[in-house]
């Protein structure tokens, strides 16, 4: 009996704590993110045909410097405070590959550098992004064999 009655409690505690929670503006959430995540993507577009038409690089190897520049800024913006500002207004805006992973990695280095450069800093700095660098390995390497597998099918 004691268990039935605790569930009913339960479910009109739900149902109270759902009327109470505020609702999300979705939509405007939805275009707050559109917006700095195309921001983000159109700087790199314009970033990356500065290094093609003036640097003179090839198309091919123009994504190099901008991928690097582009997290120069974002761990720049991560230490003075500003990309966190952006993110709170745009949301997932600002969680494109390259700015987002950047700002993990920055973020855990600034958070435990009172811990000491090695134990602190070099310790945790990867604990988020770890999983991130794993997960890219692996697929890298399975991409590769699949490639490879078909290569070889294919020369039989």
């Amino acid at each position: 009996m004691a268990s039935k009655n605790q569930s009913k409690k339960q479910l009109e505690y739900q149902k109270l704590a759902k009327e109470k929670e505020p609702k999300r503006p979705v939509f405007k959430n939805c275009i707050r993110a559109f917006l700095v995540g195309g921001a983000s993507c159109a700087f790199g577009q314009i970033l990356q045909a500065v290094f093609i038409n003036y640097f003179h690089f090839k198309k091919e190897d123009a994504g190099n410097p901008t991928s690097a520049v582009i997290i120069i800024i974002s761990v720049l913006l991560t230490g003075l405070g500003v990309f966190d500002k952006i993110a709170q207004w745009s949301g997932a805006g600002t969680s494109i590959p390259v700015t987002g992973f950047a700002n993990s990695i920055a973020s855990a280095a600034i958070e435990h550098r009172t811990e000491g450069y090695v134990l602190g800093v070099g310790g945790n700095m990867f604990k988020i992004a770890g999983a991130v660098i794993t997960f890219g390995v692996v697929s890298a390497f399975v991409v590769a064999i699949i490639k490879m597998s078909i290569i070889w099918l294919g020369g039989m």
